[in-house]
């Protein structure tokens, strides 16, 4: 007859399962789901299963939670291509802009990852050709015009949903790229009375 600590241990199971299914943050998934495993670990020794205890210690949790880590860290990376060079950071709202990107894209677990091009025809092949998941393109005023927005293309739907929520107009503007859409931003909409 199995003692009632063991049961009590059991109930752990599907409580941390429930917690990793559930869990935002996917740094702290994978500690959760570390803690699954030895859990799981800990109940096959206890029920007499030394050698699925061991499989489960050693591959279930550390070997799964080191690929996991190796995976989650390289996919959580936003590579930005730019234009190399003194001519975009010359521009006053370069680097608000980086900050602001930077601070937006942590709240999503994000990194942002700057790709330098030598000129704007290979920044977007680069894009085109799936090197970065976006681009930035700095427009140069004239001698009498005010500063423009940088531009930020996007081909990942869901970077584009979050620049389209949460990025301000003032500190640049965004849309999604589409493979036959490499061309200059269209002009907004404007709202009229009978809209």
């Amino acid at each position: 007859m199995m003692a009632s600590y063991v049961y009590a241990i059991m109930l752990l199971l599907p409580l941390s399962a429930a917690m990793v299914v559930f869990q935002q943050n996917p740094y702290q998934a994978l500690v959760l789901r570390g803690i699954l495993g030895a859990i799981a670990a800990l109940v096959y020794a206890m029920l007499g299963g030394a050698d699925v205890a061991l499989t489960e210690a050693l591959v279930g949790t550390m070997l799964a939670i080191t690929l996991y880590v190796v995976a989650v860290r390289s996919s959580l990376v936003m590579r930005l291509g730019v234009l190399e060079g003194e001519g975009a950071k010359n521009n006053l709202q370069w680097q608000p802009m980086l900050d602001y990107l930077r601070a937006m894209l942590k709240r999503y677990q994000l990194r942002l990852e700057l790709v330098p091009y030598a000129d704007e025809q290979t920044l977007r092949q680069g894009l085109a050709a799936k090197e970065v998941h976006g681009i930035c393109l700095m427009d140069r005023p004239g001698p009498a015009a005010e500063a423009v927005a940088p531009r930020i293309l996007v081909r990942v739907r869901r970077l584009a949903d979050i620049f389209a929520t949460e990025l301000p107009g003032a500190i640049a503007e965004a849309r999604l790229y589409g493979d036959d859409d490499l061309g200059p931003l269209p002009e907004a909409p404007t709202l009229t009375e009978e809209q």
